[in-house]
């Protein structure tokens, strides 16, 4: 099978949208993904897959923690930015939770320590111990065949008994 049927069928997965972000000497550095799961409740772990072309490979490596950024639909900008889909760079307003860089007003942001890095074909998987979690109630950026979605706003529908 070729590559871009199996991208293909991998794009009807809905997902949502994250930016991994961690900081290095210093520096904050981030990458737009939707490869990430919950893996753990007890103890309360989740997984974080970046290719080996990229250059966030290296700063987890050496930070060895990371923060994941559950982007609202708000936020698509952002998620574009740090895909590289952007002429020029946007301003990123970050805070800081559990010592890492998020990013303000996200959906959910979720600062984590590596506990494990597991080699995957072209991929390494990080598993994170969540260290703290911070959550706001907006709407989800959606991810679907390779474009952004928003949930649609149904209106509520009564029923008769």
């Amino acid at each position: 099978m070729d590559d871009r049927l199996f991208r293909n069928a991998m794009g009807k997965f809905a997902t949502g949208v994250t930016v991994i972000t961690t900081e290095l000497n210093g520096a904050v550095h981030g990458m737009t993904a939707n490869a990430f799961m919950s893996v753990s409740l007890n103890p309360k772990l989740v997984l974080v897959s970046i290719g080996e072309k990229a250059k966030m490979l290296e700063k987890i490596q050496q930070s060895k923690k990371y923060a994941v950024n559950i982007l609202s639909q708000d936020q698509k900008v952002l998620s574009m930015n740090f895909a590289g889909q952007l002429e020029k760079p946007v301003d990123v307003q970050f805070e800081e939770l559990g010592g890492l860089p998020v990013i303000k007003d996200a959906l959910a942001q979720i600062s984590c320590q590596v506990v494990n890095e597991v080699q995957a074909g072209d991929h390494t998987l990080f598993i994170g111990e969540v260290t703290d979690i911070k959550i706001t109630e907006q709407d989800p950026l959606l991810f679907f065949s390779g474009k952004y979605h928003q949930l649609a706003q149904n209106e509520k529908v009564e029923t008769s008994s």
